[in-house]
C-alpha cells in the first residue's frame, strides 16, 4: 500500500467536520460516539449523543445509572444490544479499571461490547497510537484504491487491510489519520455516487482508473430475512395501557413493549387500528394494530400511565402504535 497519509491529512486539516465528540476528546467521549455510530448516521447520531453526555457525562455515571435510565437514553438508536454491552463495559472499567480506560488495544478489546473496530478508534482517537480503525467506511476506501476484487465480508480481509494500513500510520497524527479515514468514506468516497473530483487520493485511486468505483468493495451476499406477521394489542383501561418488558434474551431483549403476539385473527371487540412494518437486520415485522377497551385490567401485562409510559424505553418497532396511543390520550 503506498503511504496516502499526506494528501489525506492535507484534505482533512481542511474538511473537517465540526462534531461534539471530537470536542473534549476522551476514551469515554469516543468510545460512547463509536458505539452510537454502528449502524447508525452521523446526524442521527448527534442528538443522541449531546443528549447521552448531558445525562452521563462520566463512566461513572454510566456504570451507576439504572439499566432503564440507559435504555431510555438509548431509545429510538436501535440496536439496543449495544446499550446494554456499554451499560456493562463501562462498570467493568470502573470495577477493574478504577474509570480510567486502558490505554492498550489488547486490553480494550477485551472490554464487553468492544471489538477490533471499537478498540482501534478508542487507541488511535483517544490515546494516539497507531492503531487501525477498519469499519464499512475505510473498507470502501481501501478497497477503491486497491480495485480490491474478493468480498470484503470477511475477518482475514480486515485484517490484511489493518495490517497494510499499519505501515502508513502517522505515529505523530495517529488520531487524525484514523478520523480523516472515516471522514473521506462519509464524505466523499460514498457508496452509491463517490465524490472523485473532491477526493485527495484519487490519483492513486486503481478503481477510479479504471472508471469502475463503483464495483468496489465486493460484498457478501446478503440472506432474505425472514417476515413476521404479528398482532399489537392496544390495551385500555380506565386512563392506563398495558404494557410490558421482554424478556432478558433475544431480539429486544429487556425491553418495554405493546403487548403483541403471532395470532393472526382480530382480537374480540377489537378496533383495528392500522398496519406497520418494521425492518430489523433479519426479520420484518408485519403488524396489525388494534385497540381493545378493558372493563378491567388484564393480568400478565403492566398497566400505566402516559406520563409513566412516556419514561419507559419503547423500541422504534412500535413507534406507529405509539403514536395511536398518543392520539387516544394514552
Amino acid at each position: 500500500m503506498d503511504d496516502f497519509s499526506r494528501p489525506l491529512l492535507a484534505w482533512y486539516d481542511e474538511n473537517k467536520r465540526d462534531l461534539p465528540w471530537r470536542r473534549d476528546v476522551t476514551p469515554y467521549r469516543v468510545w460512547v460516539s463509536e458505539i452510537m455510530l454502528q449502524q447508525t448516521r452521523i446526524e442521527a447520531a448527534r442528538g443522541y449523543f449531546e443528549r447521552f453526555m448531558a445525562a452521563l457525562p462520566t463512566v461513572e455515571a454510566l456504570a451507576a445509572a439504572e439499566s432503564d435510565t440507559v435504555m431510555k437514553l438509548w431509545e429510538g438508536l436501535g440496536y439496543y444490544s449495544r446499550a446494554r454491552n456499554l451499560h456493562k463495559c463501562a462498570q467493568t472499567v470502573v470495577n477493574e479499571y478504577g474509570g480510567a480506560f486502558p490505554a492498550d488495544v489488547g486490553a480494550l478489546r477485551a472490554l464487553p461490547g468492544v471489538g477490533d473496530y471499537t478498540a482501534g478508534a478508542i487507541a488511535s482517537i483517544a490515546f494516539g497510537l497507531p492503531e487501525p480503525a477498519v469499519d464499512g467506511n475505510v473498507l470502501r476506501v481501501l478497497a477503491r484504491l486497491e480495485a480490491f476484487g474478493e468480498s470484503v465480508g470477511s475477518e482475514k480481509v480486515k485484517n490484511r487491510f489493518r495490517e497494510e494500513l499499519r505501515t502508513v500510520y502517522p505515529p505523530d497524527r495517529a488520531a487524525d489519520f484514523t478520523s480523516a479515514l472515516m471522514e473521506l468514506g462519509e464524505t466523499v468516497c460514498t457508496p452509491g455516487a463517490p465524490a472523485c473530483l473532491l477526493c485527495p487520493l484519487a490519483a492513486k485511486c486503481r478503481a477510479h482508473a479504471a472508471g469502475e468505483e463503483t464495483a468496489y468493495p465486493v460484498l457478501p451476499a446478503k440472506k432474505p430475512r425472514r417476515i413476521e406477521e404479528r398482532r399489537v394489542l392496544l390495551l385500555l383501561c380506565g386512563k392506563k395501557c398495558a404494557v410490558r418488558r421482554r424478556e432478558e434474551r433475544g431480539l429486544l431483549a429487556g425491553l418495554w413493549e405493546l403487548p403483541n403476539d403471532r395470532e393472526p385473527d382480530p382480537p374480540e371487540g377489537g378496533e383495528p387500528c392500522g398496519e406497520a412494518v418494521h425492518v430489523f437486520s433479519h426479520v420484518e415485522w408485519h403488524m396489525r394494530g388494534y385497540v381493545v377497551r378493558c372493563e378491567e385490567e388484564r393480568p400478565g401485562c403492566v398497566w400505566v400511565t402516559r406520563e409513566e409510559r412516556l419514561a419507559l424505553a419503547m423500541p422504534a418497532a412500535f413507534r406507529y402504535y405509539v403514536n395511536k396511543l398518543e392520539e387516544l390520550g394514552f
